[in-house]
């Protein structure tokens, strides 16, 4: 950063004047949106402060999330001091180790059992005090699912779909819908897995919650135990999958009598709408916003779409076209430079 950048010079004027002292950020990412992060240290303390362009990324839903999640009794950064004129958020540093960096074979269940049993927690807290959450109803499923047509599809490997595609492509994204709707409403993280998990101490703490909906009960599980960066052995998954079922139970946020079977179904089908989604927006990152480290991402995406949508007759159609179709464009499409830039 420096003196070009005139949103840091705005961010440490702020944050001088917060401090009456003066201090100076280190840069430390930013995510996949327009957000970025850095660390501050003063007087031997630890810092956090995000730099949300406010016409882009309101920061009142973040700062809402914050205190409804620490009220629960989660471990998640506390909110010392913001401004809303810029998007600036001052905020404690629960952490610098993403759960990612420290996993393995051997501890991952382990980790995940604990990442799990915060999910009744999240689940708990469905309003904040801007109201009720977000519902993550019908028409916004659809309209993540479409991410996938409008940017990888069209956008990434410039393929134009026939009539019968299109077809399959509605019954596919109208079976994933009716799924998600089938299930019960929690409160729902919405990006839950191992990048926005910290350690901390002998706990976990969570980060990158602003997006917090209303939603079906397997959306962060599945997005934890099918991870769009790293994948997990299938029977590593099965056993946190069961131990997510029987936790839901104990906690009274799923009835009797649906069986594991039918969570399954929910868990599967769940996933296969986030793969969907997240591949198309991994290949919106590097057109619009010229994010190109997030294409290495969309191969996994696209193999769980594969291997988990051919065991359900609903999807199968739809798993055998991106292995037969969309996979190989996808790999034998060239990165350039122009396209790199977006538009």
């Amino acid at each position: 950063m420096s003196l070009s950048d005139p949103r840091f010079v705005a961010l440490s004027h702020w944050l001088n004047h917060y401090f009456e002292a003066e201090v100076t950020p280190s840069l430390i990412c930013g995510d996949a949106s327009f957000r970025r992060y850095f660390r501050i240290h003063h007087f031997g303390k630890h810092y956090i402060v995000s730099d949300s362009p406010i016409h882009l990324v309101p920061i009142a839903p973040f700062v809402a999330v914050a205190k409804a999640y620490h009220a629960a009794g989660l471990c998640v950064p506390e909110v010392l001091a913001t401004c809303n004129e810029q998007g600036f958020v001052l905020q404690t540093d629960v952490g610098e180790q993403q759960l990612l960096s420290v996993l393995n074979r051997q501890n991952v269940v382990d980790y995940y059992q604990q990442a799990l049993n915060l999910l009744p927690t999240i689940a708990s807290v469905t309003d904040t005090e801007q109201g009720p959450l977000t519902d993550y109803d019908g028409e916004f499923v659809q309209r993540e699912l479409m991410i996938f047509i409008d940017w990888l599809v069209n956008k990434h490997i410039d393929y134009t779909l026939t009539n019968n595609e299109q077809q399959m492509i509605t019954a596919t994204f109208a079976a994933l819908t009716d799924c998600a709707m089938s299930q019960p409403k929690v409160g729902m993280h919405r990006d839950y897995h191992s990048r926005n998990l910290l350690i901390n101490a002998d706990k976990l703490a969570v980060i990158d919650f602003q997006d917090a909906v209303l939603g079906p009960i397997t959306y962060d599980a599945v997005s934890l135990l099918r991870d769009c960066y790293v994948r997990w052995p299938d029977e590593q998954v099965q056993q946190l999958m069961q131990y997510h079922y029987q936790l839901i139970k104990q906690h009274k946020l799923l009835d009797d009598e649906v069986d594991f079977t039918t969570y399954q179904q929910w868990f599967d089908l769940m996933g296969l709408q986030r793969h969907i989604k997240a591949a198309g927006i991994f290949a919106r990152l590097y057109h619009r916003d010229g994010k190109r480290g997030y294409l290495a991402d969309i191969p996994l995406t696209l193999q769980y779409i594969v291997d988990i949508g051919a065991s359900y007759p609903q999807i199968a159609e739809f798993s055998a076209w991106v292995e037969t179709v969309i996979a190989p464009l996808v790999q034998q499409r060239p990165i350039t430079e122009s396209t790199q830039a977006g538009y």
